[in-house]
């Protein structure tokens, strides 16, 4: 997980306030495997907005092969995208 603001899939749930949160992700690894990343703990969320893009910023916890990882996912709210922010070590 070394690629930095890379575009990933991403299954997330609305709250009926509008409120949204991750549940899962989805990437293609550097050997061009599909990796799906459960996603156990959101640990902080921010708004954010910089040249007129708003987006969300959170920062997850995850275990995947047997390691923990803390990572950033970016949602640009106009466009709909995720992408992978970067891993936090």
């Amino acid at each position: 997980m070394e690629q930095i603001n890379s575009p990933v899939d991403v299954i997330s749930v609305c709250s009926a306030n509008g409120d949204i949160r991750p549940l899962r992700l989805r990437m293609e690894t550097k050997d061009h495997r599909l990796l799906r990343v459960d996603i156990d703990e959101i640990v902080s969320s921010k708004k954010i907005q910089y040249v007129g893009i708003e987006a969300q910023i959170f920062l997850c916890r995850a275990t995947v092969e047997a390691k923990e990882w803390l990572f950033e996912l970016k949602y640009t709210i106009r466009s709909h995208n995720w992408c992978l922010l970067r891993r936090v070590y």
